[in-house]
């Protein structure tokens, strides 16, 4: 099991990408993509071969978007499709191989598509939860650089650092030239990147859990509920949020779009013991 760090603390802004679409009119209907990812085959919940837990559907609703599935059982033709659609890309946490699973192997077809997008001024942001926060990694370095530091089910405050203060333990050379480290932390040995986001295009990383202090109620270490938690949980929301703002694509039709979204779909209840409430 790779390492889950849930930091809480009030957050500071992330800088943007790029400045001159930061003027332009906003699209004050964002629809962002959450990538699902296959269901565990120990799960007795599971229904279907895949899932999106709802607290990150509900952290993207609390900010003003609305939801869409990203299967990851599609063509590449049907995610093109998609793209041209939506206005942000989701990679949720979870526990799936992120070298050889369905959830990489899609993540790194959306990734080569936005890329792609933002290289001729299509804004189209992306944003990476935990395990989302390593599939980034893994995809712009094209090796695993995963380091395993004692920080499960903790919270910690956030270490901020410079601008150009891009550093963590083995991953120093490959992160520098893609990814500018906004906070880092410590288990008290090993000092790991907990918040990033890239140069020149509008990605964004966390290697901790801003939905699950307003969402997520397990009775677990690390999970704290309070007031600044929670705001910064907001924070980040509202953030990525206003970033799918500055992109325009749109469904070809209203049916379309309805067909596509999030409602579609009923949530499963897991139990207060699961690390999702449901999915």
């Amino acid at each position: 099991m790779y390492c889950q760090v849930l930091v809480l603390a009030v957050f500071a802004a992330f800088q943007c990408g790029f400045p001159a679409s930061c003027t332009r009119s906003l699209n004050d209907r964002p629809i962002i993509g959450i990538l699902a990812q296959e269901n565990l085959e120990d799960d007795p919940h599971a229904q279907g071969s895949s899932y999106i837990a709802a607290s990150y559907v509900r952290h993207l609703e609390s900010a003003g978007a609305r939801v869409v599935p990203i299967h990851i059982n599609r063509t590449e033709e049907e995610y093109e499709k998609l793209f041209n659609a939506i206005n942000g890309l989701l990679l949720p946490g979870g526990n799936v191989d992120i070298d050889k699973s369905q959830f990489t192997r899609v993540a790194k077809n959306e990734l080569a598509i936005k890329v792609s997008a933002n290289d001729v001024s299509d804004y189209f942001p992306i944003w990476g939860t935990c395990q989302g926060f390593q599939q980034l990694t893994v995809l712009t370095s094209n090796k695993n650089l995963l380091t395993l530091t004692d920080t499960k089910a903790v919270a910690l405050p956030l270490t901020f650092s410079p601008a150009w203060h891009c550093y963590c333990n083995s991953v120093r050379a490959n992160h520098k030239r893609f990814y500018r480290v906004l906070t880092t932390n410590t288990d008290g040995k090993k000092e790991l990147i907990s918040t990033m986001e890239a140069y020149q295009y509008p990605f964004y990383a966390v290697q901790w859990h801003p939905e699950k202090s307003p969402f997520e109620w397990i009775e677990k270490d690390g999970m704290v509920h309070t007031l600044s938690a929670i705001k910064a949980a907001f924070y980040t929301a509202h953030f990525f949020v206003s970033e799918a703002m500055k992109n325009h694509h749109r469904f070809s039709s209203q049916s379309e779009e309805e067909k596509s979204l999030i409602y579609n779909y009923q949530p499963v209840f897991k139990g207060m013991n699961s690390i999702f409430l449901q999915n």
